[in-house]
């Protein structure tokens, strides 16, 4: 009878072996915590499609912020639903506008935690794109100056990054050049360079509160079939400025992240985004899985593909189970 020379089992018979061998290291080092920013104050409701995941006044994001500190995740992305909207989201430029105050709370906290804003429009526009509208159609170059001034309303309240995920083309460079000029050069950029027209950001509209009222994104956000696309996008907000790049959702784009990843020498993050999440809740609700394993094994495989940087609403429940 002939044994095997090469037997690959001989490092999988106990977990010290198997964790001594283990090729990616999940770490809460990689995460960062989305969080939502609701007028008010003592106000914590909890998204219908995202159990566990809150709309949050300013004073309850301090104590979910000092959680997340606690559990050794470095950073929070802030998402703002203002009080009130207009065609061009001017809300969203306001020294005391929603984002701006949750900043102010959570650095008068005095937190060791990065603090990253979403830029974009569409939680302010009553119309819900992320740009402005001109004759019916998203106006990308009217849009960039708006972006810009929350980038910069962002900087002056005391954000660590900020995170443009509109998919206007030049906005990078709009950003960038707006920081320099008013003395925030050393800001860094996060760039959602490649972000996907997709079905997986369902229930992120019903916690942002910023689903469009007609048509879709489809004319800015990327096409689910293309690869070389998302390289060209992301090469185009490198050559503008952004320090980092992202890629958006994680899960259906696993190929997206690990070409990003060999093509770029810069940190790479991905978006494990509200739909991605909300099915394993609803699994696990069911009984139909195990929310601890399977949680971990996306993250891992995420991580895998290529990402050093998790975006994730899992972030604490996963942070919680690797300390453990």
């Amino acid at each position: 009878m002939s044994y095997p020379v090469h037997r690959p089992r001989r490092l999988r018979k106990t977990e010290l072996l198997r964790s001594l061998v283990r090729e990616t290291r999940l770490s809460p080092s990689s995460f960062i915590y989305p969080l939502f920013v609701c007028p008010g104050s003592n106000v914590r409701t909890e998204v219908g499609s995202m159990p566990g995941v809150f709309q949050q006044s300013a004073d309850k994001i301090v104590e979910d912020c000092r959680e997340v500190e606690g559990l050794g995740i470095p950073g929070v992305i802030l998402f703002g639903l203002p009080e009130s909207k207009d065609p061009r989201g001017a809300s969203s430029l306001q020294e005391d506008g929603i984002v701006q105050r949750a900043i102010e709370a959570i650095r008068r906290a005095k937190l060791n935690l990065l603090v990253i804003t979403d830029v974009c429009l569409c939680e302010y526009t009553d119309h819900g794109h992320c740009g402005v509208i001109e004759n019916g159609e998203v106006a990308n170059d009217a849009t960039l100056e708006i972006l810009a001034e929350q980038s910069l309303s962002h900087a002056r309240a005391g954000a660590d990054i900020v995170a443009p995920s509109d998919m206007m083309d030049g906005r990078v460079a709009a950003i960038r050049n707006k920081l320099d000029e008013n003395e925030f050069q050393d800001l860094p950029i996060l760039s959602y360079a490649a972000k996907y027209c997709s079905g997986f950001y369902g229930p992120f509209r019903e916690a942002a509160d910023s689903a469009p009222q007609f048509g879709d994104r489809r004319s800015y956000q990327m096409d689910p079939a293309n690869v070389r696309e998302a390289l060209k996008e992301a090469a185009l907000d490198l050559e503008e400025g952004a320090d980092m790049i992202m890629v958006k959702p994680a899960l259906p784009y696993l190929d997206v992240i690990t070409r990003v990843r060999q093509q770029f020498s810069v940190p790479v993050a991905a978006y494990n985004v509200s739909g991605e999440y909300a099915m394993v809740k609803a699994a696990a609700q069911k009984g139909w899985l195990d929310e601890k394993r399977v949680t971990l094994e996306i993250l891992t495989g995420i991580q895998r593909a290529g990402a050093d940087i998790i975006l994730t609403y899992h972030a604490k429940a996963a942070a919680g189970w690797l300390r453990a």
